[in-house]
Formats: structure tokens, C-alpha cells, sequence
């Protein structure tokens, strides 16, 4: 492909070379430079492609797209751009024929809700008979073939090559998270959303290697009513006229509101032995009781999203009902039968704002006792372990403290933590290091009416010690446990 063709939607200079060059190869890995390459110096966290520009001329690249000037020789084209990472996606979205124009694009951003939800949609479309594609925090999913997800929203050049697999493969739609990371760093960009779905906004991500203040993690979740077609926004939210602010979309909302344009009204708890839900009726745009079987105030917001987007794709009654009750998500309250007597579910609540959330929620189905399992990251800031202590140790009736990913760090240091934040209340606690020993307690120990909730790890399927990952998910213990059990005639 000709490089001014991948330049069309740029302003851009040509410092030195030939616009009209031939391009084989688009990089922004100098290990991936090649003859006919260009290859796009992108400012990472770690390293900065301007400096390889040399190294990468001597590997053959023909054309480089940079910032700011590049020694390199004569024959190498070299483009300069005001933000090479904007042009990485606009030249992505080029490379790849423009994916998204053959695909119904829906991007969900927000604090919170937006695995979740991405899920919904997803299992709605499909029952209505669509293809859909799925990019997020777990994974990516194209047709059975699922990968492994290394960040919620993938770099551009990622982004438009899975678009291009899922068009390939006929999807109809792709649904993805969008994160504030990703829309600051410019990875959506190149195309516009049909749909852009904003679930909330608290404060998060704040910090010197993410967003400099709440404002600022604000403005970079608004940019994504400036990239789509429809906006679909939690009219609930105290931020709600910040969130919309300068959008240059339809707007639609959604929420417990009488001004949302789709409302939730007479929320109902449903709570039986090994089975937690919520039942209410939508009204507005669409009027229909709905039932799911994920538990909480949040899942109304969930399911109320979904039902807002898939309206859009003319979906039945029926498929959204049937949807519903089929969509799961890998480790966000999901319930794993393991008794008659009591619930057991697990969750991804890893910072004391989803653990707060959690526990709040759970609590309002009164069960006998809340049970909480759980442990901090190694190697992150020790406030958030004395600040989910202290959260577990107030709303739940029993705290097993465990290990989750210790990293670098001793187990039993990280555990000391968590207790101090703990000792600032009345809450009892117990605590095992090993974490399947710790799941074992709380199986065997579990008790009529009781909810119990392993909290942290949620989706993932490691434990990272000394810089290794080793095989664990909870739900494998889980059966292991269990078969154990049977085997020695224990519970």
C-alpha cells in the first residue's frame, strides 16, 4: 500500500523522502522492522521508538512517522506528525481496509459496569440471531477463538487487526470496553462508534503513571461521546452534566430517573439457597418486567445498558429476557454452586471501592452471615490494604484473609497489612496464606443463609509469586475441594 494512502485522514509534514513509497509492513516494534516497513515512533512508558529509529533503518524500513526530527538516512522517508500515537490509528484503520465500516461498533466506557455489560449485549445480540465480536479486560472473542486480554483496550494497530479478523470471520457487531487509558492514548481513535455507552464515573486511575487528577480521568472518558454516533449515558450519575459535556452525539440515558429516556422502576430482591437476583420493569423507550441472576443494584444498570443499545438492533422481547438469564461473566459475582445451604460466588473487587461496593450489595439480601475471602496485590500501594481491611472487617460478618498476588512481596507482610486496616474495627477475622486452604475454610465452614464471597481474583487464572505465574482459578480449587470431599466422606 502506498504511504500517502495510509496518510490521507493526517496532517502531517514530509521532512525528508518520498510520500509515494511502496509499505509492506506496519511496525511499532523496532524487532518487528523489516524491508518495506514503517515504522510509527510511539512515546511508550518504558522506551520511546524515536530513539530506535536508526536501528530500525538499518533493518530495512523504508518510512518513518515521528514527532519530532530522526537521524536516519536520506532514503528513508521520514513523516512528522503532531501525535504519532493518533496516527498510529488512523494508519491502522487504513492498513486494514477500514474494518469498523463493515461492523456495527459499540464502545462502553466508565468506572464501572463495562465488563459486565459488554457481556449482555453481547449474549442479546447473539440470541437474536447476530455475529459479535467482543473486546475486553478478559478477553478478546472472535467466533470460539478466545484470547487472553493483557490490557481492557488494546493498542490501535491490535484494535483494527481484530476488527479486520472479526469482519473477515461476518460479524455483524463488535462490543468493547473503551478505557480512559485508551482513549487518552488515542487507541480508538480512527473510526467513530455507531454506539458509545458511558456506565459511570468515581474517582480511579489517578495517579502519576495514569491520570493527574478526577478532572482530568473525566475529560478522558468524555472523548468518547465525541467518537460516536449515539450516546447512551447513565442519567443516575452526580457527574452525568460533566460526563456529557461538549458531546457531539444523539444522546439517549438510562437509569432510576424519571428524566432517563429508559427507566428502571420496583427493583425486587430475589434471593433463594445457592441463587441471588433482581427482578424489576423497564419503562420508557420500552415497557417489560425483566428478571436476571446476578445480584445488585449494579446489575439493573448492567442489564439497562445492554437493553438500551440492543433496542438499536431491533432485538424481540424474548431475546432480551432469554439473554439475560444466560449472560455470565467470568469472575464479576458469579455464583459457583458448591452447597444447598449456602451461596458462594466470586468476584474481581480488588481496591477497596469494588470491595465496598460488593459487600453493600450483598448485604442488602440479609444473609445470615457475609463472608469475606480475600487478599492485596504485592508490590502496589499499602493503603489499599489497610483500607480494604478496614472495609471487610466493617460490613462483613467473618474475614478470611489469604494471599492474591504477592509478587515480590512476603505473603504474611501483605496479610499484616490487611489486618491493621481490620483492627480498626470490631470485624472477626481469620487468616490462612495459602488460598486454596483458605477457599477450603470457607466451604466447610459455611453455614445456612450465608453468603460468601471470594473477592480479588475474580477472571484471572494465576497466583504471581517472585515474578512467575503459576496455574491457579478458584473455580478449579473449587472442584478440587470438592472431589476431596467425596473422596475422604468430609463436606
Amino acid at each position: 500500500m502506498k504511504l500517502r494512502t495510509l496518510l490521507a485522514n493526517l496532517e502531517y509534514q514530509c521532512i525528508q523522502g518520498n510520500p509515494d513509497i511502496e509499505i509492506t509492513s506496519v511496525v511499532n516494534d523496532s524487532r518487528k522492522a523489516e524491508k518495506g516497513s514503517l515504522f510509527l515512533c510511539i512515546h511508550g512508558a518504558v522506551s520511546d521508538g524515536h530513539e530506535y529509529a536508526g536501528q530500525v533503518a538499518e533493518q530495512g524500513a523504508c518510512a518513518l512517522v515521528a514527532e519530532r526530527p530522526v537521524q536516519v538516512p536520506e532514503h528513508v522517508t521520514v513523516i512528522q506528525v503532531e501525535d504519532s500515537r493518533y496516527a498510529m490509528a488512523c494508519i491502522s484503520a487504513c492498513w486494514f481496509g477500514y474494518p469498523a465500516e463493515q461492523m456495527k461498533t459499540i464502545g462502553i466506557t466508565g468506572t464501572k459496569g463495562k465488563t459486565t455489560a459488554t457481556y449482555m449485549i453481547k449474549s442479546i445480540l447473539e440470541n437474536a440471531g447476530y455475529r459479535v465480536g467482543l473486546i475486553g479486560t478478559i478477553e478478546t472473542i472472535i467466533g470460539d477463538k478466545r484470547i487472553p486480554s493483557s490490557h481492557t483496550t488494546p493498542e490501535s494497530y491490535e484494535v483494527q487487526q481484530r476488527f479486520r479478523e472479526m469482519a473477515d470471520f461476518g460479524c455483524d457487531c463488535v462490543v468493547m470496553e473503551v478505557s480512559s487509558q485508551g482513549l487518552m492514548l488515542h487507541r480508538t481513535a480512527g473510526f467513530i462508534f455507531d454506539y458509545g455507552i458511558f456506565t459511570n464515573i468515581e474517582p480511579d486511575h489517578i495517579g502519576p503513571n495514569e491520570h493527574t487528577s478526577f478532572e482530568h480521568y473525566l475529560s478522558c472518558k468524555n472523548m468518547l461521546l465525541r467518537q460516536c454516533r449515539t450516546g447512551i449515558v447513565n442519567r443516575d450519575d452526580e457527574h452525568f452534566e460533566q460526563m456529557v459535556k461538549g458531546h457531539t452525539c444523539k444522546l439517549e440515558t438510562y437509569g432510576f430517573s424519571e428524566k432517563a429516556s429508559l427507566r428502571a422502576v420496583n427493583p425486587k430482591l430475589v434471593s433463594r439457597p445457592g441463587y441471588l437476583g433482581i427482578t424489576y420493569q423497564v419503562q420508557g423507550l420500552l415497557d417489560f418486567p425483566v428478571e436476571i441472576d446476578i445480584p445488585g443494584r449494579f446489575s439493573i444498570y448492567n442489564s439497562l445498558t445492554a437493553i438500551a443499545v440492543c433496542r438499536h438492533f431491533q432485538v424481540s422481547r424474548d431475546n432480551i429476557d432469554c439473554a439475560l438469564r444466560e449472560a455470565k461473566v467470568k469472575g464479576r459475582v458469579e455464583m459457583v454452586p458448591v452447597s444447598d445451604d449456602f451461596t458462594l460466588l466470586i468476584d474481581y473487587a480488588h481496591n477497596a471501592m469494588a470491595l465496598e461496593s460488593l459487600l453493600i450489595t450483598l448485604r442488602e439480601y440479609e444473609p445470615r452471615r457475609l463472608v469475606c475471602l480475600f487478599g492485596c496485590g504485592g508490590n502496589r500501594a499499602r493503603d489499599r490494604r489497610f483500607e480494604m481491611g478496614e472495609i471487610s472487617g466493617r460490613l462483613a460478618d467473618l474475614t478470611i484473609i489469604t494471599s492474591d498476588n504477592p509478587r515480590n512481596e512476603e505473603p504474611q507482610a501483605i496479610i499484616d497489612d490487611i489486618k491493621t486496616g481490620i483492627g480498626r474495627t470490631e470485624g472477626k477475622y481469620v487468616e490462612i496464606i495459602d488460598r486454596k486452604e483458605a477457599i477450603a475454610y470457607a466451604i466447610h465452614h459455611g453455614e445456612p443463609g450465608d453468603i460468601v464471597i471470594l473477592a480479588g481474583k475474580g477472571h484471572e487464572d494465576y497466583q504471581e509469586i517472585k515474578g512467575k505465574k503459576y496455574p491457579m482459578d478458584e473455580r478449579v480449587l473449587i472442584q478440587e475441594i470438592l472431589e476431596e470431599d467425596r473422596k475422604t466422606g468430609g463436606r
